[in-house]
């Protein structure tokens, strides 16, 4: 699975990490790879954001706040 990151932090800081197939997917994103999990791609995206989260609608086992 692609997945992204938002460019865009939400209110509480947090950039959210999103699948390519994701409904909420914004269009200020960075492409963070291609990942069997979200975990990893939680882990590159902290490359870039020191504070990053899973969405909760499509990387729910890595949503946290």
């Amino acid at each position: 699975m692609k997945y992204y990151v938002n460019n865009k932090a939400q209110s509480n800081g947090d950039h959210e990490v999103h699948t390519e197939i994701c409904t909420y997917l914004p269009s200020d994103k960075k492409y963070l790879g291609d990942f069997s999990n979200c975990k990893d791609a939680v882990k590159e995206a902290k490359k870039t954001y020191d504070d990053v989260n899973g969405c909760y609608y499509c990387s729910n086992s890595c949503h946290t706040s």
